[in-house]
C-alpha cells in the first residue's frame, strides 16, 4: 500500500491491519457487478460508539448475518435460524469474513453468480456494548459477552465457539441470550417471525424464491440486466396502503367515488410470479387465502403490488363482514372473492406516481386480459356522490371512498382518499363483559373504549354493544376473552356503578369493530350492532373517529397540494393570506413580496422558497402562539441549507418586513433583539431566507422571570428510536413523580423536547440550577441511559439531557419551526401517547404537516397552562445523594 493511502486510511479511523482483515471480503466479490460497498467504503464511527447490524439475507438460503464492529471491520457470523429471545435456544453461528464498516448500511440486491447473490435488508441495528476489559482479547479466545442496544435485539448475549470443527471463517460459534429482562421464551414470541422487516425501510424479503431465479435461469437474468442497466424500479418489499379520511359531506372539486367494502384490506406482492397477501398492518395472511393467491398469479404479473379489499357476499350481492369472519374461521375459501382498487407497481415500474385514472386503467386492464371468477374491479361511478351514497345505504352496504382525481398513490391517511359512510361504525377495543340474562349464554354485553388522546391516550369507556351476536359467536368469543380477565378495568376515568355491577375486566387487548346510531354527549355509543372482530389491526388503533366537514378537505386540497404540478384551483383567498394552490410562485404572502420564490433551498425535498414562505403562511394559527411575545432567534440561509448558513439574534441593518425590535435595555450588550407576533413577520423572516425560528424561555414583558424549562434529548444518532421512546418516558416518570406537568414536542431532527410550564416565578439562575440538577440526578441513576455533559464523547450509547436550554439568552426551536436538514421536517406539539406511534422526531415535513393538522381534532398541548412552581421538595428530590 503507498505511504498516502495507509496516512488516508488510518485519518479516516481505520485501525492498523483493518484493511488486511478485508481481504478476503474484497476477493470474493467483483464491485463492478454487486452494490456492496467495496473496502474504501470503510467509515469511522465516534470514538468508543460500537455498532452493530443483523442483515437477514435470502442467499442460496434464508439465514442472518450477525455483525459487530471491532478493530475498524464488522466482524461476522451467519446464523441460519435467526437470533432466538431465548436463553435456552442456542443458535448456530458460523463465523466468516470480516466485513467493512460502511456494509452496515448495505440493503439491496446481490446479483446472481455473485458471492452471497440474493436480497438484503437491515433486520436489525444499534450498539453494542463489550463486558469485556479488552472485547479483542475476547473475541480471539473464542468467547464474547455484550449487551445489544438495538431496534428488535437488546440485554444481554455471549458469542461463544465450539470445539466442533471448523476454523478461521468457518469456524462454529453458538450465540446465547441472557436470562434477563429482554429474555422471552420461544414457544411464546419468535423475534425473527414477529418482526420480518427492515429497521431502515420496512421492507421485507420475498417469502420464497423463483426456482428458476436461484438456479440462474432467464428469469434471474432478466433481473440482473435490468439491474445493472437501471431501466427498471426495483418491486418493494412492502408498499403501505393509502388510507382514507372520513368526511362529513362530499367536497367540491372533481372525485372518483366507489363502494366502500365491508371486508379486510389487502395487498398482494408478485415477485417472480408468486404472490404473498398482505393485511394494511403487514401481517402475512397468505396462507388464509390460499385461493386468492392462486387468483392473482393467474394475473400473469412477473412482479406488482396490488390493493383491494377481501370480501365475502350474501345472497344479494351485498358485502357481508360476519359471513367474511365465519368463512376464514371455518375454511369456506370457496366464498372469497378480491375486489381490486388500484396498482401501485407492475413489472418493474412504479406506478405511485401516476394520477389514480392512469393507475386504474392498468388495472383495469390487466384484470381484462385475464379474467378469474375470484377477481374483481372495483368500478367507479359517474353520478353525484349523493346519489352513490343513497343507493349504497338503500343497499345495506357500508358507504362510498371518493378518490380526488389526478392524485397519486401515498403510503399515509390523506385527504386524496376519504369515505362517506351511512352510519357510523369503528373500531373499539374490548375491556370487559357484563353478565348473561335470561336464557343468554356466555356473556349479555361487551363493554366497549377507545383511546383518548385527551386523557394521554388512555383508555376511555365508550358505552356497550349486545346485539349483533349468534349463539356460536357468543360462545367462541367468550372462550376467547376468558384468558384475557382481570381483576380492575383498564380504563382512564371512573365508570358509573351500573356499568361495573357484575361486570368481568379484561386486558384491552380485542379489537372489534362496532355500528352504531350516533354518540351521546357524555361519549357513550347508542343503538350498537357487533361486527365482528378484528384480527387484522392492534388495539391501539381504536380512537374515536370524528369525520372532518367537506370545507376543510377543499381547503387542505387548495393549499396543500402534493401534486406539485396540478393547476391551481380558483378559491377565495383563505383568511390566512394564502393564495390557493400557491406553491411554485406565490407572488405575495401576507403583503410581503417574495423574491426568487422558484429557488430549490433543499435538494433532498425540492422544495422551493416560495413553497416554504407558502407554508409558513399556511400554519401562521399553529406557529404564531408559540412565537407571540418572547424574544427571537433565527437560523438564515439565504441560498438553501447546503449553502451559507447563520445564526441571527440581534437585529442588524437588514430590515425583515414584520419583525419587531425590541428596547436594547432587554440585552446586556445593548443591541436589539427581535421579536414575530404577526403572520407578516414570519412571511418577512421567510423571505429574507430564515428557515428556523427559535425562541427564549421568557416573554419580553417579563423577561427576568422564564415561564417553561426545557428538556432537550439529544441521543447519540446511532441509537435506534426505540430508545428515544424509552428514555422520554423515564424522563417523563421522573417529572411526574416530583409532580410536574410536561408536555412534548418533536424536535424535527433526532431528539425530543420535554417542556414544563412555569409560573413566573423563578429567575434564571434557579431555573438553570433545577434543570441540571434534573439532569445530573437521570445521569446518576441510570448512567446507561443518559449523559449530563455535552460533547459526542459523552453520549456515545447514551442520550444528553441538554439542560444549557434554560439559561438567560438561550433558545429552542420553535413548536412549528421547520428544521434546516434534508427534508425539511418540523418539529411538531405531540401526546404522550402519540409517542409510541411515531416512528421518528422528522417524521413531519413542510410536505406532510397539513395531513396531521387536517385530523386534529383538539390541542396535543391541551391544558397547557404557565401555574406551576418549582417546590423545595422538587428540587430535594432531584439533589445529590
Amino acid at each position: 500500500m503507498k505511504a498516502h493511502d495507509k496516512r488516508r486510511d488510518e485519518a479516516r479511523g481505520m485501525k492498523p491491519g483493518a484493511i488486511a482483515a478485508l481481504a478476503e471480503y474484497a476477493r470474493k466479490r467483483d464491485f463492478s457487478i454487486t452494490a456492496e460497498p467495496p473496502v474504501r467504503g470503510a467509515r469511522p464511527r465516534a470514538e468508543g460508539a460500537l455498532g452493530f447490524v443483523v442483515q437477514k439475507h435470502a442467499a442460496r438460503r434464508l439465514h442472518y448475518d450477525f455483525r459487530l464492529e471491532l478493530d475498524g471491520t464488522l466482524k461476522s457470523w451467519a446464523i441460519p435460524k435467526g437470533p432466538s429471545l431465548d436463553p435456552r435456544v442456542k443458535r448456530l453461528a458460523v463465523h466468516v469474513e470480516d466485513h467493512p464498516l460502511d456494509y452496515a448500511d448495505f440493503e439491496g440486491r446481490i446479483p446472481q453468480g455473485q458471492y452471497g447473490g440474493g436480497d438484503v435488508i437491515v433486520w436489525d441495528r444499534g450498539l453494542w456494548q463489550p463486558r469485556d476489559p479488552d472485547p479483542a482479547a475476547a473475541y480471539r479466545a473464542g468467547k464474547l459477552s455484550f449487551h445489544l442496544l438495538g431496534e428488535k435485539l437488546s440485554g444481554g448475549w455471549t458469542l461463544v465457539r465450539t470445539r466442533d470443527g471448523g476454523s478461521g471463517d468457518k469456524a462454529q460459534w453458538l450465540l446465547i441470550k441472557d436470562a434477563d429482562g429482554a429474555a422471552r421464551p420461544q414457544s411464546d414470541y419468535d423475534v425473527v417471525v414477529a418482526r420480518p422487516e427492515s429497521v431502515l425501510t420496512h421492507a421485507q424479503l420475498p417469502a420464497r424464491r423463483d426456482a428458476a431465479g436461484a438456479a440462474g435461469g432467464e428469469g434471474a437474468k432478466k433481473a440482473r440486466v435490468a439491474a445493472l442497466r437501471g431501466d427498471a424500479a426495483r418491486n418493494p418489499a412492502w408498499i403501505a396502503p393509502e388510507l382514507a379520511t372520513a368526511v362529513e359531506a362530499p367536497p367540491p372539486g372533481e372525485w372518483r367515488y366507489e363502494l366502500k367494502f365491508d371486508g379486510y384490506r389487502m395487498l398482494a406482492r408478485v415477485e417472480n410470479g408468486r404472490a404473498r397477501l398482505y393485511t394494511r398492518n403487514h401481517h402475512d395472511w397468505t396462507a388464509k387465502l390460499a385461493p386468492l393467491r392462486e387468483a392473482v398469479e393467474s394475473l400473469g404479473a412477473d412482479s406488482a403490488w396490488l390493493d383491494g379489499e377481501v370480501v365475502v357476499t350474501d345472497a344479494q350481492g351485498v358485502p357481508d363482514f360476519q359471513a367474511l369472519q365465519n368463512a376464514l374461521e371455518l375454511g369456506r375459501d370457496a366464498d372469497l372473492r378480491y375486489f381490486l382498487f388500484d396498482l401501485p407497481y407492475l413489472d418493474g415500474e412504479d406506478l405511485r406516481k401516476l394520477p389514480l385514472e392512469a393507475r386504474r386503467a392498468r388495472l383495469r386492464a390487466l384484470l381484462g386480459a385475464h379474467d378469474h371468477p375470484r377477481l374483481a374491479y372495483s368500478e367507479d361511478f359517474p353520478v353525484p356522490p349523493q346519489d352513490i351514497l343513497a343507493s349504497a345505504c338503500e343497499l345495506r352496504i357500508e358507504g362510498v371512498i371518493g378518490k380526488r382525481a389526478g392524485s397519486p398513490y401515498r403510503s399515509v391517511r390523506s385527504t386524496d382518499w376519504i369515505k362517506l359512510k351511512c352510519r357510523q361504525r369503528q373500531e373499539f377495543v374490548i375491556v370487559g363483559y357484563s353478565a348473561p340474562q335470561g336464557g343468554r349464554q356466555g356473556f349479555g354485553a361487551l363493554l366497549l373504549a377507545v383511546h383518548d388522546e385527551a386523557a394521554g391516550g388512555r383508555l376511555r369507556y365508550a358505552g356497550k354493544v349486545g346485539s349483533g351476536f349468534s349463539g356460536a359467536s357468543l360462545k367462541a368469543l367468550h372462550q376467547r376473552m376468558q384468558p384475557l380477565r382481570r381483576p380492575t378495568p383498564a380504563l382512564a376515568l371512573p365508570v358509573d356503578s351500573s356499568v361495573t355491577r357484575g361486570a368481568t375486566w379484561l386486558e384491552p387487548r380485542l379489537l372489534c369493530e362496532v355500528a352504531f346510531a350516533m354518540w351521546t354527549r357524555d361519549g357513550l355509543v347508542r343503538h350498537a350492532v357487533f361486527q365482528g372482530l378484528r384480527d387484522d389491526k392492534p388495539a391501539a388503533d381504536a380512537v374515536r373517529e370524528r369525520a372532518l366537514p367537506a370545507t376543510a378537505v377543499a381547503r387542505i386540497q387548495g393549499d396543500g397540494r402534493d401534486d406539485e404540478d396540478a393547476p391551481a384551483p380558483t378559491a377565495k383567498v383563505p383568511s390566512n393570506g394564502v393564495r390557493a394552490g400557491a406553491r411554485r410562485s406565490p407572488g405575495t404572502l401576507a403583503g410581503v413580496a417574495i423574491s426568487n420564490p422558484d429557488r430549490v433551498i433543499d435538494a433532498a425535498s425540492g422544495v422551493t422558497k416560495g413553497e416554504l414562505a407558502t407554508f409558513y403562511c399556511r400554519i401562521g394559527a399553529q406557529l404564531l402562539p408559540h412565537l407571540a411575545g418572547r424574544p427571537l432567534s433565527i437560523l438564515r440561509a439565504p441560498t438553501g441549507i447546503d449553502g451559507e448558513r447563520f445564526f441571527q439574534r440581534h437585529a442588524d441593518k437588514m430590515s425583515m418586513a414584520g419583525v419587531h425590535l425590541l428596547p436594547p435595555d432587554l440585552d446586556p450588550d445593548g443591541e436589539r433583539l427581535m421579536m414575530v407576533d404577526t403572520l407578516e413577520g414570519v412571511v418577512g423572516a421567510a423571505q429574507m431566507g430564515t428557515i428556523e425560528f427559535h425562541t427564549w424561555n421568557a416573554t419580553a414583558d417579563r423577561i427576568e422571570r422564564p415561564d417553561r424549562i426545557v428538556f432537550d434529548l439529544d441521543p447519540d444518532p446511532a441509537l435506534p428510536w426505540s430508545r428515544m421512546v424509552e428514555a422520554t418516558r423515564l424522563v417523563l416518570t421522573l417529572l411526574d413523580e416530583i409532580g410536574l406537568d410536561a408536555f412534548l414536542k418533536t424536535s424535527g431532527g433526532k431528539g425530543i423536547h420535554v417542556v414544563v410550564p412555569l409560573a413566573r416565578r423563578h429567575d434564571w439562575e434557579a431555573l438553570k440550577q433545577f434543570s441540571r440538577a434534573v439532569t445530573r440526578h437521570l445521569a446518576r441513576i441510570l448512567p446507561q441511559r443518559f449523559a449530563d455533559r455535552m460533547g459526542p464523547q459523552n453520549r456515545v450509547g447514551r442520550i444528553f439531557v441538554d439542560y444549557l436550554r434554560n439559561q438567560r439568552a438561550a433558545s429552542t426551536v420553535s413548536a412549528y419551526s421547520v428544521r434546516a436538514r434534508p427534508g425539511l421536517a418540523v418539529s411538531v406539539p405531540i401526546t404522550r401517547q402519540e409517542l409510541e406511534r411515531i416512528d421518528g422526531a422528522d417524521q413531519w415535513t413542510v410536505r406532510n404537516l397539513h395531513e396531521r393538522l387536517a385530523r386534529l381534532t383538539r390541542d396535543p398541548w391541551e391544558g397547557y397552562a404557565n401555574r406551576q412552581v418549582i417546590s423545595a421538595a422538587m428540587r430535594a428530590a432531584v439533589a445529590a445523594d
